[in-house]
């Protein structure tokens, strides 16, 4: 599992570098918390390529089985992303009134996905991308 979780890294590091940097175009045409929201979907869609292609090459379930658990867990992943990217941007802009807006959102959203990292292998390793015993081909 060790090298697993390397790849997991690399893996949620570059669909995260994704995520981050989507959302600072975004925020130009939206509000923070709506560019945060399309910004994580293009990292799902990133992620879930990279975790079951490089990640987790072992797994059972369907590919429908599989996005409909992906969405799930990305779903939880995406509220503890808003909350805490939020909520942390409200704290600095209260505390740091002279911070540039931009470096306040991209503060918190940084702290905000990387809240997340540890919740996500958890959900995808033991839900989305479960390895199990394959049962046996039956001989005719």
């Amino acid at each position: 599992m060790g090298h697993e979780v390397v790849r997991f890294l690399i893996a949620g590091g570059t669909a995260t570098a994704i995520n981050w940097l989507a959302r600072i175009p975004l925020s130009l045409v939206m509000p923070f918390e709506a560019a945060l929201l399309a910004a994580y979907g293009l990292g799902m869609v990133a992620s879930f390529w990279l975790y079951r292609a490089f990640v987790f090459r072992v797994s059972r379930g369907s590919l429908r089985g599989q996005v409909f658990l992906f969405l799930a867990v990305n779903a939880v992943g995406a509220g503890v992303v808003l909350a805490v990217s939020t909520t942390l941007l409200d704290g600095l802009t209260a505390l740091l009134p002279d911070l540039a807006r931009s470096i306040a959102e991209a503060l918190a959203h940084g702290v905000g996905i990387a809240s997340g990292a540890v919740a996500n292998y958890l959900g995808h390793r033991l839900l989305t991308f479960a390895s199990g015993a394959r049962p046996a081909p039956q001989s005719s």
